[in-house]
């Protein structure tokens, strides 16, 4: 079975930024174990499986769309997202001002910037649920990660992932985490924060334990950071950056119970993957 794959960056302003996704358009389902068998042959931080079969891409018919990281099924991946969408809308597959995607976080929308023709170059916002964070009060585990991180931050907060706030961007940049010391931790992932040099703040993301041991640009990470800074800054939107080492950029809003986050995609390749389904 022949299937087509796309490959393309997210939160990226030029090739070999943000973060890289494969997309896997599909006109049949597949198991569970085969898509992941084929993420884990991409060997990117995730590849997204869209049914084409099943929807539209409109509100009341939304693509069905899966995650996986080269290890492991996620509940939701926000740079994999824009990038099924921009595959999409630059295809012809998706038409109008937003697509919509049924997930295991629920429907997601991810919305243009322009209203006439779909432009590649055109910024692209995932619509996605915000995920306040609440202090960490795990005295033990935050003694765990402050030793796993080689840094004591200054507060620890909880959500989906643990948020580490540091004293400035430098100290973001210079953590160097003992991978296996966070994979043994039952955390889904960290992350490291400050305010931002040039910007309103600055994260790292590490989840070694989902197979991604520190992840470029992490759009649901972003699910806890916005309303965090918002709190913190009194402001709905926001710029921030992921100071990976390809290292991305974010738009970032608070509506609410939602967030929007935006960025460009930018497309590497396009191909075709041959596989059976066991």
């Amino acid at each position: 079975m022949k299937l087509p794959l796309h490959h393309v960056d997210t939160f990226a302003e030029r090739l070999g930024t943000g973060n890289p996704a494969a997309v896997v358009p599909l006109q049949a389902p597949l198991s569970a174990a085969t898509m992941q068998a084929i993420a884990a042959e991409n060997n990117l931080p995730e590849t997204a499986f869209v049914e084409l079969q099943r929807g539209t891409g409109g509100a009341e018919a939304p693509f069905p769309l899966r995650w996986f990281t080269p290890q492991v099924e996620v509940d939701l991946c926000g740079h994999a997202t824009l990038a099924t969408a921009f595959v999409l809308l630059s295809t012809g597959r998706a038409q109008g001002l937003a697509v919509h995607f049924v997930t295991a976080s629920g429907v997601l929308a991810v919305r243009r910037a322009g209203e006439g023709p779909f432009q590649p170059g055109e910024t692209l916002s995932l619509d996605a649920p915000a995920w306040p964070p609440r202090a960490l009060e795990d005295a033990a585990l935050l003694d765990a990660l402050a030793a796993a991180l080689g840094e004591r931050p200054l507060e620890a907060w909880r959500s989906r992932d643990v948020l580490l706030l540091y004293p400035d961007e430098s100290a973001v940049r210079a953590l160097r985490p003992d991978m296996p010391a966070l994979a043994a931790l039952d955390l889904f992932g960290v992350i490291a924060t400050a305010r931002g040099a040039g910007c309103d703040f600055v994260s790292r993301f590490f989840a070694p334990r989902q197979g991604v041991p520190e992840d470029p640009v992490t759009g649901s990470a972003h699910c806890t950071l916005t309303p965090f800074w918002a709190a913190r800054l009194q402001r709905t939107r926001l710029a921030a950056r992921q100071v990976s080492a390809r290292g991305g950029d974010l738009a970032c809003e608070l509506r609410g119970e939602r967030v929007l986050i935006g960025g460009r995609v930018v497309p590497y390749l396009q191909g075709e993957i041959e596989v059976g389904d066991g």
